[in-house]
Formats: structure tokens, C-alpha cells, sequence
């Protein structure tokens, strides 16, 4: 299944604008990348999400379109993204975010399979850990730990600290 997932997920350039993505999508999709890995867990990224025409409207002329295809401009009016993701570093948090981005747009898109192409390599393999996930605790400490049991644990933060837009 997930091997047919990746196998169709490609790059889209033109969209059926009109066919709306609500917020609560985006959001879900954000969750999928809030529980992903993040180097050191420091956990980073914050995302900006826009379904609202206007806004895209304003998003759009800012991002670049199909390098190799020199003469488009990219996807004209009625066929562009319904919808967009922002992926921006806290710098507050870490200057650096290694490849957290990658792999968090991974987790977003494999959420919403149909639109690009994976282009991170990642370790695989069977666990040979048991991995928790905590809430971050009111110290806002993000460092995981091992108990006792030799159990990972993993603080992740709160979807709404991460959306902020």
C-alpha cells in the first residue's frame, strides 16, 4: 500500500482551483508532520496555512513554477493551488533545521497523496525500541529520554503552538 502510495505521488502544476481544500485538511496534515522526526527534536518548523482565495492570490507570484520549462510562467488563473502550506523555521529555536523540512513536507504529502515527488532518503529498518510520544511539558523542555525500561520518549509540541498563520 504504501509502496502504491509513492509509487502515484508525483509533481502537479496545474490544479482544479476551484475545488476547495478546507482548513481542517490542512491542519490535519499538519499533525501528520507535528509527529514526525525533527534533529534533536528541537521541532522547529511553524507552518502558515492558506485555503483562502485571496490569500493565495497573494502567495502566488512569489513562488517559481517548472524550472525546465522556461516559457511558462506556470499555472494560468482557474488552475492553480487550491490551497497552500508555508514551511518556516523558528529562529528562535535553532538557526539550522537540518532536513526537518523534507521530512516533514514527506509526512504532509504522503497525508495528501496525488501531488510530488519524495526526494529525501531515509533510514529504514525494523524498530528495536519502543518510541513514546509526550506532550511538551509546562517547562517547554522538547529533550527526549529513555526510562528505566529503556523506553524512548519524545516530547512533541501542540499542533496549535506550531500553526501560526
Amino acid at each position: 500500500m504504501i509502496k502504491d502510495l509513492i509509487t502515484k505521488n508525483r509533481s502537479c502544476r496545474r490544479f482544479v482551483q476551484g475545488l476547495p481544500v478546507e482548513r481542517r485538511t490542512l491542519t490535519e496534515l499538519i499533525d501528520l508532520a507535528r509527529l514526525s522526526p525533527s534533529a534533536a527534536n528541537l521541532q522547529p518548523l511553524k507552518y502558515i496555512l492558506s485555503c483562502d482565495p485571496e490569500r493565495n492570490a497573494m502567495i502566488f507570484p512569489h513562488l517559481a513554477w517548472a524550472g525546465y520549462l522556461k516559457d511558462w510562467p506556470g499555472p494560468p488563473e482557474g488552475q492553480r493551488p487550491a490551497a497552500y502550506i508555508i514551511i518556516l523555521r523558528d529562529n528562535h529555536l535553532t538557526k539550522s533545521v537540518d532536513c526537518d523540512h523534507g521530512i516533514a513536507a514527506q509526512s504532509i504529502l504522503l497525508g495528501a497523496p496525488s501531488r510530488c515527488e519524495i526526494l529525501l532518503v531515509l533510514a529504514l529498518g525494523k524498530p528495536a525500541e519502543k518510541v513514546v510520544i509526550e506532550k511538551v511539558g509546562p517547562d517547554g523542555d522538547i529533550k527526549y529520554w529513555r526510562d528505566s525500561n529503556g523506553i524512548h520518549h519524545v516530547p512533541k509540541r501542540p499542533l496549535d503552538e506550531i500553526i501560526i498563520g
